[in-house]
């Protein structure tokens, strides 16, 4: 970093919130949001890093913006399991309750136990017996450790 940078950084905290809001209209062209000083204090410091050295490459702002858009569709419950935590298809998921063994199969798009479809391994897992679990806890992709 140049000595400019350096000591534009270290001023930062030194500087009252109105100096730091009036520096944020400056280098982000808009009103500052209405946070506290500390907040102000790293997002001006890496807008002026960002302005002094450049920001994220365009590749990866648009990976970004890809897993922002997956997680805004998982979040409105669009996309019911992320790929990556989903089994491939053809899997079978086995697991005794009660004595019983119970099998469940996963498809493309959900899976299947005993000739019947089901959108995910919770309601299957709720199927067995008869109470409401974690699908993925109760067959066994993740322990109750991981699962909170």
């Amino acid at each position: 970093m140049t000595d400019s940078v350096l000591a534009q950084l270290a001023a930062l905290p030194e500087k009252s919130t109105p100096e730091l809001k009036a520096l944020w209209r400056e280098l982000y062209d808009r009103e500052p949001p209405p946070y506290s000083k500390p907040f102000l204090v790293k997002r001006l410091a890496y807008r002026i890093r960002e302005l002094a050295h450049g920001g994220l490459s365009a590749r990866a702002e648009a990976k970004l913006a890809e897993r922002i858009e997956e997680e805004g569709q998982r979040l409105k419950g669009k996309t019911p399991v992320r790929r990556g935590d989903r089994p491939i298809a053809g899997t079978r998921l086995i697991r005794e309750w009660q004595g019983v063994e119970h099998c469940a199969t996963v498809l493309d798009d959900g899976f299947e136990y005993q000739g019947r479809r089901y959108q995910s391994l919770s309601a299957i897992a709720r199927a067995i017996t008869g109470t409401r679990w974690s699908g993925p806890l109760f067959f066994g992709l993740r322990n109750h450790r991981s699962a909170k």
